[in-house]
């Protein structure tokens, strides 16, 4: 699902044609880079692309003053099916992506052991810091957006709280793990298509 497909045909159907300067001011004034992974600045190339598919299309010229003409583009059919299908997709579909912390910690340096519970302790500082600034700028952005885009920005606040509750969790267990590395308890074998059945298995109940 992309964001920023979602966005462009969204604002085209709500505002009409448009330019790509226009557009860009749209992002600005929803300020996007705040709750969505959308850059200002890809907007442009990612509308042109959309024309490239007919999902977009010209729709005159405008001109205001001395400025440049620039090229107007409207939204079709096609891009409002697709509309229709990225609003879908993006309330119903639950998105996860492993971390790649994950494999890191379970392929930790051996020689560098003694120096995991402080990287991890470190870790949550970072963590802590940008919860913090996640929440100074919701609460700063709350006078400027809707109700909608308030509970979008609530969100990777609470994504970040989940995360430091975990860090701080894991800086508990830190000593249990280096031990564990050093001298790692017993353990049953399982194959990769056992366990992907067991996953299967839990997945129905």
């Amino acid at each position: 699902m992309s964001s920023i497909r979602l966005f462009i045909l969204s604002s085209f159907a709500e505002h009409g044609p448009m330019h790509g300067h226009r557009l860009r001011l749209e992002a600005e004034r929803k300020h996007m880079p705040l709750w969505t992974d959308i850059s200002v600045g890809a907007v442009y190339g990612a509308a042109k692309r959309l024309a490239d598919e007919g999902l977009l299309r010209e729709a005159g010229q405008e001109r205001e003053g001395n400025r440049p003409t620039r090229q107007l583009y409207e939204i079709t059919d096609g891009g409002r099916q697709a509309l229709a299908e990225l609003r879908r997709a993006g309330l119903s579909e639950v998105w996860f992506k492993y971390d790649p912390f994950d494999l890191a910690l379970t392929r930790s340096d051996p020689a560098e052991l003694d120096a995991l519970p402080a990287q991890l302790a470190e870790r949550l500082l970072r963590v802590e810091e940008m919860l913090e600034e996640r929440r100074l700028m919701a609460d700063n952005a709350r006078a400027y957006v809707g109700l909608a885009e308030e509970w979008a920005l609530r969100h990777s606040v609470y994504r970040l709280e989940a995360e430091r509750r975990f860090l701080e969790e894991l800086v508990a267990a830190a000593p249990d793990i280096v031990t564990d590395k050093r001298q790692p308890r017993p353990r049953k074998q399982k194959t990769l298509d056992e366990a992907r059945r067991s996953l299967d298995g839990a997945k129905r109940r």
